[in-house]
C-alpha cells in the first residue's frame, strides 16, 4: 500500500464536511474554546502560500483543544466589502458581488483542499445584506448614544435630551465637540427641532462634521491613513491631497483611556499593545488660550510642558488651521495661500515622519503672552496637523528640538529659560534635569513645581488650565464608494434621520457606473431609486423627492472595518439569525474570542475599532464583555523568494548571473518564479513563452544553464514571486504543505519560502506511511511495548504538548520526526504506541493521521479522540548505559542499575570478563567511578 495523498486528502476531506465534523454547538457540556482568524478579503489572485500561515496556526490549536476536550467553535467568513472589486467593477462594468462570488468560490475551494477545520455552518459575509442589516444597526445605536464622563459610559442620547430640558447644559460632563455654546433649559426648549438636532450632533458617538481628509481624486474616495504610503493610495498608487469634507465621523476618542486601560488585561504582545498605546498617545499637561492682537479669536494650545510658558518664541498653526485665514494680514496672503496649497498633497504620515524638512511662512499676525504681554509672531508649518491636539503649538526652541531648527531655519530669536545650560548647539529637553530661569514667578523651580504653579496662575487668569490630552483623533467613517454598507440615513431639511430597525437592511441600489457623478457626488448619487419615503417606509425614485414624505438618501457608504468591528459576534449565533445580531444565549455561552490570530498591520485600525465598538455594545446593555480578543497572536509573514534575470543595458540579450560581472552595465528584471528549478536554473523555452520580448531573445548561459539570481522580499505579484498553494498540494499534499509552514520558523517571525525545501517534509511523511505500512497491509499489532517505545512516545507527548501550548509549532515538527526516526529503528509495531502518536500528529497533519488511525480499526474521527496522557514514570532511567574507559579511551560499554553505589559499580565492572581481557593480569593503579556517567581505569 502506498502514499497515495492526493486520494487520502480528498477522501477525507470529503468525509468532514459531508459529516460536519467541526460543526460546533452551542449546547455542549464541555468547556468552551472560541479560536479566530482575521476574516480574509476575497481578491481576485486567491491565496499564495504566504496566506494560510495563520489559518494552519489556529487550525493545529483548534484541533488540539477538541482532542483536550473542549467545545471548539472555529470559523470562517469573507470580509468581501472592499475597494478592489469596486476598482475592477469600473473597468469592466462588472457587478462586484459577481466578482466577490466568483473570488470566495475559489477561496472556499482553497481553504478546503488544505484541510482546515472550519465549522462552515456559521459562515459570514460582510457584504450579504442579512448581515450589513445589524452593522447598520450598531451604526444607529451609536448615533443615538452619547458618552457620559461621570458614569465613564455610553447612554441613551435620549437622557441628554431630558438633562437638557431640565437644567440645560452647563453642568453636563459628557464627550462632545469643542465649539459647544452654553444654553439653560428655556433656551433649549425655546429651539427649533432642527437647531436641537444640530446640537445633539455636537454630543452623539456618530455625527456628521467637516473633516480634514484624505482625498483620492483617481479613485474617487476618502482614504484612511493605513490606505496611504509615501503619500500615494496603496491601492493603484494615486495621488492623495487633504480637503476637508462633510463626512460621518465616530467619537472614540471619548473611550481613550478605557481602550488605554483595558490593553491590561489582555494577553497581547507587549509590541502591540505599545503601539496601540503610542496611538492612542496619552499626554498629561495644560491646555493655555493666547489672545491675537487686533482680533476676537484666541488660539488654544496644548502642552505637556507648561513650565516653559516664557520660552515661547513664536506660535505654529496647522497649515489648515480655520484661524489662518482669519489672520492672515494682506501681504502675507499669497505666500499663505501657496504654501497652504502645497501642504494639502503630503499626507499626515509623510508629514509626521519628515523631521529633515523645514518649511513654514509667517501669517503677520501676533498672539499675546499671557502673562508678559509681548507680541508672539504666529506662523503655520506642516510639521503639525490640524488633527492632533489644537491644531496649535506653543513654539519653545529653547526646549524642543524641532522648534529650534524651525527658529535657527527663519532667524527667529530664541530665549533660553533653562539655569546653567548651553543651548547654542541644540535644544534642552531633560525636563527632569530642568531649572527654570528668566520666568517671573516661576525662576528656580524644578519642572514638577513650575508646572503645578503655572497652571495655577493661568487658571487665575482664565487662560488655560490643567488637561489630559490624547492623541487618537475620532475616526472618519464615510467613503464616497458604491461597494460597501449603505448608511441607514435619510435626511430632512440636510439634518440626518435614521431609519427604524424593523426596515432595515437598506439595500445597495442599482447603477449604470461605479464612478462618482458628474457633479463630484460619490457612486450612489448614480442610483435612480435612491430616496426614502417614510410612509411605505420603503426606497423609492429620486425623481420623487419632495421633502415632506419622501426624502434623499446618504450617498456615502461605510468604511471597509465596519463590517469587520463586530463579526466575531455573528459568528456565537448558531440558529436565529433573523432576529438579532447574535442570541443572548449565545453571547453568553461563548462570551469573547480566546485565541485571535492575525496579522500586526491592523493594530491601528481593525483592533482598535473593534474594542470600541465592543465597549459601546456593552455600555447600551446588548452584550455582557468589555474586550472582544482574550489572546492575540501575530503571525509573521511568508516572504518570496524572486528570481532575477539580467538584461546587458540597451540589448535584448540576458547573462545568466555567474556571467553578469562580465558587462559593464545589467538591468535586474524579476521573472515568474515557477520557471526556475531547485537548482536555480530558469526554463528558457517557458520564458520565452511568457511575455513576447523574450521570444527572441538571446541568452548567454553558464555551462549550458542560464541561472538566475535571487532576492527574498515580499510575495507579490508584482514580483512574479508568488507561490500558489494549489499547486503544492497537488505535488506534495496538503498534510505536506502544513508542515512546512510550520517548520520554517518560528510563528511571530518571517521568513522565506523555499519550494525546494518541502521534499523533505514531504519525505517524512512517507517514512511515517512505512512505519505503520507495509507492502502487505498494515504493520501494527497488540505486542507489549517496549521501554524504549514507551519513552519515545512520552517524551514526544510532553514537547508536543509544551510546543503547542507555547504556540512553538517549528520544534513540534521536528520532535515528530526524531520520534519516527527513533520507533523506526526500534522496529515499533505495538497499537499503544503507534495509535497515540498519530493522535498527537493529526492537528499538525490531519489527513495522513486520520486514515491511519482508520486503517488501526477506528470507526470516529480522530479529532474526537483523546489527547494523549503524558506519564513521567517513562522518562525515568532504571539503568545507566556505562562507558568504560581505560587509560581514558572507551574499550566497551556495561548497563548497570541507576541506584548501584560507587563501590558496587567498581566491583561489578573489574569482574566483567571484557575487563580481565583488558587488563591482561595487572592490577589497575586507579579506578575513576562516576555514578550515572562514566568508569575510567588508569593502570
Amino acid at each position: 500500500m502506498n502514499y497515495n495523498f492526493n486520494d487520502i486528502e480528498a477522501k477525507w476531506q470529503k468525509y468532514w464536511a459531508e459529516n460536519q465534523t467541526f460543526k460546533a454547538s452551542n449546547n455542549s457540556s464541555k468547556p468552551k474554546y472560541y479560536v479566530l482568524d482575521m476574516f480574509p478579503y476575497p481578491s481576485g489572485a486567491g491565496l499564495h502560500v504566504g496566506h494560510p500561515l495563520g489559518y494552519i496556526a489556529s487550525d493545529i490549536y483548534a484541533r488540539y483543544k477538541r482532542l483536550k476536550g473542549f467545545n471548539v467553535l472555529h470559523p470562517q467568513g469573507y470580509d468581501s466589502f472592499g475597494l478592489p472589486a469596486e476598482q475592477y467593477a469600473i473597468q469592466t462594468g462588472q457587478h462586484p458581488a459577481i466578482t466577490t462570488e466568483t473570488n470566495i468560490k475559489t477561496y472556499r475551494k482553497q481553504l478546503d483542499q488544505i484541510g482546515f477545520s472550519f465549522d462552515w455552518s456559521r459562515e459570514v459575509r460582510t457584504s450579504d445584506p442579512n448581515y450589513y442589516k445589524w452593522t447598520q444597526w450598531i451604526f444607529i445605536q451609536l448615533f443615538e448614544s452619547y458618552y457620559c464622563n461621570n458614569d465613564n459610559k455610553a447612554k441613551d442620547i435620549k437622557e441628554l435630551i431630558a438633562v437638557f430640558s431640565l437644567e440645560g447644559n452647563a453642568n453636563v460632563n459628557v464627550a462632545c465637540d469643542d465649539d459647544i455654546e452654553l444654553f439653560s433649559a428655556e433656551q433649549w426648549k425655546a429651539k427649533q427641532p432642527e437647531e436641537q438636532q444640530k446640537i445633539l450632533l455636537k454630543y452623539r458617538l456618530t455625527y456628521l462634521a467637516k473633516t480634514e481628509v484624505n482625498w483620492c481624486p483617481v479613485l474617487g474616495t476618502v482614504l484612511a491613513n493605513d490606505e496611504i504610503v509615501n503619500g500615494v493610495s496603496e491601492r493603484g498608487g494615486h495621488p492623495v491631497v487633504r480637503k476637508k469634507m462633510t463626512q460621518w465621523s465616530m467619537r472614540i476618542s471619548a473611550y481613550a483611556e478605557r481602550l488605554l486601560q483595558g490593553l491590561e488585561i489582555l494577553d497581547w504582545t507587549d509590541s502591540l499593545k505599545e503601539t496601540q498605546r503610542n496611538w492612542i498617545g496619552k499626554s498629561v499637561g495644560a491646555s493655555v488660550s493666547f489672545n491675537i492682537n487686533n482680533h476676537d479669536e484666541k488660539i488654544v494650545v496644548f502642552t505637556t510642558r507648561p513650565d516653559t510658558i516664557f520660552g515661547v518664541s513664536f506660535m505654529t498653526l496647522a497649515p489648515e488651521h480655520d484661524l489662518v485665514k482669519k489672520i492672515t494680514t494682506p501681504d502675507q496672503k499669497v505666500a499663505i495661500e501657496a504654501y497652504i496649497e502645497k501642504t494639502a498633497k503630503r499626507s499626515e504620515r509623510e508629514r509626521m515622519a519628515d523631521v529633515k524638512t523645514i518649511s513654514g511662512v509667517f501669517t503677520g499676525a501676533y498672539a499675546e503672552h499671557p502673562f508678559t504681554k509681548a507680541p508672539i509672531p504666529i506662523w503655520i508649518g506642516d510639521y503639525v496637523l490640524a488633527g492632533y491636539g489644537t491644531g496649535a503649538v506653543m513654539s519653545v526652541p529653547c526646549g524642543d528640538q524641532r522648534d529650534y531648527a524651525f527658529a535657527n531655519h527663519f532667524n527667529i530669536p530664541i530665549s533660553n529659560i533653562f539655569e546653567g545650560v548651553d543651548i547654542s548647539e541644540e535644544a534642552y529637553t531633560d525636563k527632569e534635569k530642568t531649572i527654570i530661569a528668566n520666568s517671573d514667578f516661576l525662576n528656580g523651580m524644578n519642572y514638577k513645581k513650575a508646572t503645578k504653579r503655572v497652571i495655577y496662575e493661568l487658571e487665575q487668569l482664565g487662560q488655560g488650565q490643567g488637561k489630559t490630552n490624547y492623541r487618537l483623533r475620532d475616526a472618519v467613517f464615510s467613503r464616497q464608494r458604491y461597494w460597501g454598507e449603505p448608511f441607514p440615513v435619510y435626511y430632512v431639511n440636510g439634518m440626518p434621520r435614521m431609519i427604524d430597525r424593523e426596515h432595515l437592511p437598506v439595500q445597495l441600489p442599482e447603477v449604470e457606473k461605479y464612478l462618482p457623478t458628474e457633479e463630484g457626488e460619490p457612486p450612489l448619487g448614480r442610483a435612480e431609486k435612491w430616496a426614502w419615503c417614510t410612509e411605505s417606509n420603503a426606497v423609492v425614485s429620486n425623481d420623487k423627492i419632495d421633502n415632506e414624505t419622501i426624502f434623499p438618501l446618504e450617498l456615502n457608504t461605510m468604511p471597509g472595518w465596519a463590517g469587520s468591528s463586530w463579526y466575531f459576534f455573528r459568528y456565537m449565533e448558531e440558529t436565529n439569525r433573523e432576529g438579532v445580531f447574535a442570541g443572548e444565549e449565545a453571547l453568553k455561552y461563548w462570551e469573547n474570542v480566546d485565541l485571535y490570530i492575525g496579522g500586526a498591520e491592523h493594530a491601528t485600525g481593525h483592533l482598535l475599532y473593534s474594542r470600541f465598538w465592543v465597549k459601546l455594545l456593552k455600555d447600551r446593555g446588548f452584550v455582557n464583555i468589555e474586550e472582544p480578543f482574550k489572546k492575540l497572536i501575530n503571525q509573521g509573514m511568508i516572504l518570496g523568494t524572486s528570481a532575477i534575470i539580467y538584461r546587458i543595458s540597451g540589448t535584448n540579450e540576458y547573462v545568466s548571473k555567474g556571467l553578469k560581472e562580465d558587462y559593464d552595465e545589467v538591468e535586474e528584471i524579476r521573472v515568474d518564479v515557477n520557471m526556475v528549478n531547485a537548482s536555480d536554473e530558469i526554463a528558457i523555452e517557458k520564458l520565452k513563452n511568457w511575455q513576447p520580448q523574450y521570444e527572441n531573445a538571446k541568452f548567454i548561459l553558464e555551462e549550458g544553464k542560464y541561472i538566475v539570481g535571487r532576492e527574498v522580499e515580499k510575495m507579490s505579484k508584482r514580483w512574479f514571486n508568488v507561490v500558489n498553494p494549489d499547486l503544492i498540494c497537488e505535488q506534495y499534499g496538503a498534510d505536506s504543505l502544513r508542515l512546512y509552514e510550520m517548520f520554517l520558523g518560528p510563528l511571530e517571525q518571517y521568513k522565506p519560502w523555499n519550494t525546494a525545501g518541502i521534499t523533505g517534509v514531504h519525505s517524512f511523511l512517507k517514512k511515517l506511511w512505512k512505519l505503520y505500512v507495509s507492502k502487505d497491509g498494515v504493520n501494527v499489532n497488540n505486542d507489549e511495548p517496549t521501554k524504549d517505545n514507551l519513552k519515545t512516545l512520552h517524551k514526544t507527548i510532553k514537547k508536543v504538548e509544551e510546543d503547542i501550548e507555547n504556540f512553538s509549532f517549528n520544534t513540534s515538527v521536528s520532535t515528530f520526526m526524531i520520534a519516527v526516526n527513533e520507533l523506526t529503528a526500534q522496529k515499533c509495531t505495538s497499537k499503544s504506541i503507534l495509535e497515540p502518536l498519530l493522535v498527537l500528529m493529526s492537528p499538525y497533519a490531519p489527513h495522513i493521521t486520520e486514515e491511519l488511525y482508520h486503517q488501526l480499526g477506528n470507526s470516529e474521527s480522530i479529532s474526537i479522540a483523546k489527547f494523549p496522557v503524558f506519564d513521567a514514570s517513562h522518562l525515568v532511567e532504571s539503568s545507566k548505559n556505562y562507558p568504560i574507559s581505560f587509560n581514558g579511551k572507551m574499550r566497551f560499554t556495561i548497563e548497570l542499575p541507576m541506584d548501584m553505589s560507587k563501590d558496587a559499580i567498581e566491583k561489578e565492572v573489574l569482574a566483567h570478563e571484557k575487563t580481565k581481557a583488558q587488563l591482561e593480569g595487572r592490577i589497575p593503579k586507579k579506578v575513576i567511578v562516576v555514578p550515572g556517567k562514566i568508569v575510567n581505569i588508569v593502570g
